[in-house]
């Protein structure tokens, strides 16, 4: 399969780039029209695609279902109770949901944590998105689930050699206040066996700092580090409340940070200390967390926040300029998941959009990264490529239509439940 897009504005000019199977083969003026598929790009630009570094990708059934509460009171009262309730099924439909809106919003790329492993791989083999998708681990300290956790993913693992290369097994304990020092070891070990990403929640609010002095004595990142599971395959998202020394810690391991603006304001958590980080040459990304807790996947409406929580934080309208923000959405993507995408080059995954330039809100086209931080919303989005292959042209997803009235029918029967 071969996509030849002509004329696509790339870098201030205009330029042809042809897609061979899954890459960026060339990019050049006026290539030949030798291609299985050509799409005329007059008035558009052309972009990588965005990557959502953090996800609970069917919490799109609980959208709106539980707001405005205490992270520990929404958490145990009403999120974990309804979770309990979850089928296979109801997974698969809420990931769909999810899979559409990111597509039509930009994003090919999605890091996931949630139950029923394989609802949410279906929904994105599917749907012809690239996911990392972690087994879950949550024991409770109860040494008996733990080992049946550590067994389950470790079936997982190997049952996710199923799925096309596209869909990445990852390791997904859920926070230290939920998981036993026992099967923190045990992911360290198996990650670093099996070349896995970690995908954790550190250090999201205030309470979960005072609770890890009060058990063991030191601060999350500091447990963490004597436990062995920092390292350069860790995602670290929230990471809010953090001295300095966690810092230099998660730096001298090259640990990845991702930030959650909307859905830490939302919640009242905090403040990601971006500036720190981004001094120390951190690798941070930026993730929109689950649809309860944000309320949607729209990646341009997360880096618009991004930008403008910290100018406000820091009364500084310099901090987290367009650029800056905008490459911790796509240029970063290579350092987080350690794949070629986040640009538009030569060899590097086809993972791509074309943003219509004639949409209201692109014009005037002064500063094209300024528009899309400060401005663009998903409706200028036209088209969406993943892995080579088109996912959405002119706005539209096939199959849409069946995505949204069965995702409704599952959360219908779920509150039911």
């Amino acid at each position: 399969m071969s996509i030849l897009i002509k004329n696509a504005l790339l870098n201030g000019s205009r330029s042809d780039i042809l897609i061979r199977a899954n890459r960026i083969d060339r990019i050049d003026n006026n290539l030949t029209k030798d291609a299985d598929e050509i799409i005329q790009a007059d008035g558009m630009a052309i972009l990588p695609s965005f990557a959502n570094a953090h996800t609970h990708a069917a919490m799109t059934l609980m959208r709106g279902y539980a707001d405005d509460m205490v992270l520990q009171e929404w958490l145990e009262n009403y999120i974990w109770p309804l979770e309990a309730k979850l089928t296979q099924k109801d997974v698969y439909w809420g990931s769909k949901l999810a899979c559409l809106e990111m597509i039509k919003s930009g994003t090919t790329l999605f890091n996931d944590m949630y139950w029923h492993f394989h609802g949410t791989a279906r929904a994105a083999e599917e749907m012809g998105m690239r996911a990392f998708i972690s087994g879950v681990l949550i024991d409770q300290f109860d040494k008996e689930k733990s080992d049946e956790m550590i067994k389950q993913n470790k079936q997982l693992f190997n049952e996710s050699k199923e799925y096309s290369d596209r869909i990445i097994f990852s390791l997904g304990p859920h926070a230290i206040y939920t998981v036993s020092e026992k099967s923190l070891s045990w992911v360290a070990e198996f990650a670093r066996e099996n070349e896995l990403l970690v995908h954790l929640h550190v250090s999201e609010t205030k309470d979960e700092v005072d609770q890890c002095l009060e058990n063991h004595n030191m601060r999350p990142v500091e447990y963490l580090d004597k436990i062995g599971i920092l390292g350069p395959n860790l995602l670290s998202i929230h990471s809010i409340w953090l001295n300095n020394n966690e810092i230099r810690l998660l730096k001298e391991n090259d640990v990845k940070l991702i930030h959650t603006p909307i859905s830490n304001m939302k919640l009242g958590s905090g403040i990601f200390p971006i500036e720190k980080m981004l001094d120390r040459n951190l690798t941070v990304g930026i993730g929109t967390d689950g649809c309860s807790s944000n309320n949607n996947l729209d990646m341009l409406e997360e880096i618009k926040f991004a930008s403008m929580l910290h100018k406000i934080h820091f009364r500084d309208t310099t901090i987290m300029s367009a650029e800056d923000t905008y490459k911790l959405a796509t240029y970063n993507t290579k350092k987080l998941f350690n794949l070629n995408m986040g640009e538009i080059k030569e060899g590097y995954l086809a993972d791509l959009i074309l943003l219509d330039l004639n949409n209201e809100s692109m014009i005037p086209n002064y500063n094209l990264i300024s528009n899309i931080v400060y401005s663009a919303g998903k409706d200028c989005v036209d088209t969406t490529i993943c892995d080579g292959k088109i996912l959405m042209r002119n706005g539209k997803v096939e199959g849409e239509e069946e995505i949204k009235q069965k995702a409704r029918e599952a959360a219908e029967d779920l509150i039911k439940r």
